[in-house]
């Protein structure tokens, strides 16, 4: 009988300071999302973004459907990121966190061609989790120096 590879190890991170939230930032570096796939709950004061993760360090390009959930959520500001696009594809560079009154601040997740969306935050309250099996990627991303 063949022998099966592992199978894939499901991430999920919780981040509640700076330093939870730079793992979570890696793991979230080349993530695609379509703008549709980002829910602000005002409500309940969460906002929700599902997106595909590229899996760094696998052994071949592979990209797995995670969501990132924010809570404690004040309020969502968006710069070149139209609601009304619901089907165009952003990719995310980076996530950071501006503080402001402890413990709040400002988390924003910087994508490319110069976007972002702001979140004003309580706190830092993240969850990432994988949602599928990981599959193939048509390419590694590539980054300019």
């Amino acid at each position: 009988m063949a022998k099966q590879p592992p199978k894939a190890t499901a991430l999920k991170l919780l981040a509640e300071d700076s330093e939870d939230l730079e793992v979570l930032a890696a793991a979230l570096q080349d993530a695609v999302l379509k703008i549709g796939d980002i829910t602000w709950e005002a409500q309940t004061r969460r906002l929700t973004l599902a997106l595909n993760r590229y899996r760094w360090g696998a052994p071949e390009p592979e990209r797995v459907r995670a969501a990132v959930q924010v809570g404690s959520v004040l309020g969502v500001q968006a710069r070149r990121l139209r609601r009304n696009a619901r089907e165009a594809v952003v990719e995310l560079l980076t996530l950071t966190f501006e503080p402001g009154e402890a413990p709040g601040g400002r988390l924003v997740f910087r994508f490319a061609g110069d976007a972002d969306l702001a979140v004003e935050v309580e706190c830092l309250d993240l969850v990432l989790a994988d949602l599928s099996d990981p599959w193939p990627a048509k390419s590694e991303p590539r980054h300019g120096d």
